[in-house]
């Protein structure tokens, strides 16, 4: 282990999109059990998304209830919807959810670049002596 200290580097332009208050608010509305449910759904359904009914069948939460946590995602910028037919369809904001991980591991491995292939998370793991 070296003394020296490494400067962070500059935040990327990915990075500088959200500000401090962004990134708490996005942290804020997934800090709850059913809004990180209801999220991670969306994650995983794609960019069509999912009908707001279909979603709280999955969850096993009333409607009026998943509406309530769906309008605090779409405060945040994490969720987008949109109307169609008789249907509300809502979708995960994969833009901002990028933007948000891109800040929270943007001075990862003290500014250094992370190793080809690996994610952040991955580079930045202690080593198991360290843990």
């Amino acid at each position: 282990m070296s003394a020296a200290r490494v400067a962070p580097r500059r935040r990327s332009a990915k990075a500088l999109a959200l500000s401090s208050a962004q990134v708490v608010a996005g942290l804020g509305a997934l800090a709850q059990e059913t809004r990180l449910a209801a999220y991670r759904q969306l994650v995983q359904a794609g960019p069509e998304g999912l009908a707001a009914g279909a979603l709280a069948t999955a969850l096993g939460v009333a409607p009026a209830t998943l509406s309530f946590h769906l309008s605090a995602l779409a405060v945040a910028g994490l969720v987008q919807s949109r109307p169609q037919g008789r249907f509300v369809i809502y979708a995960a904001n994969y833009a901002a959810m990028n933007a948000l991980v891109s800040f929270l591991t943007d001075n990862c491995c003290g500014g250094n670049p992370c190793g080809p292939g690996q994610s952040p998370a991955a580079a930045c793991a202690p080593l198991e002596n360290e843990r």
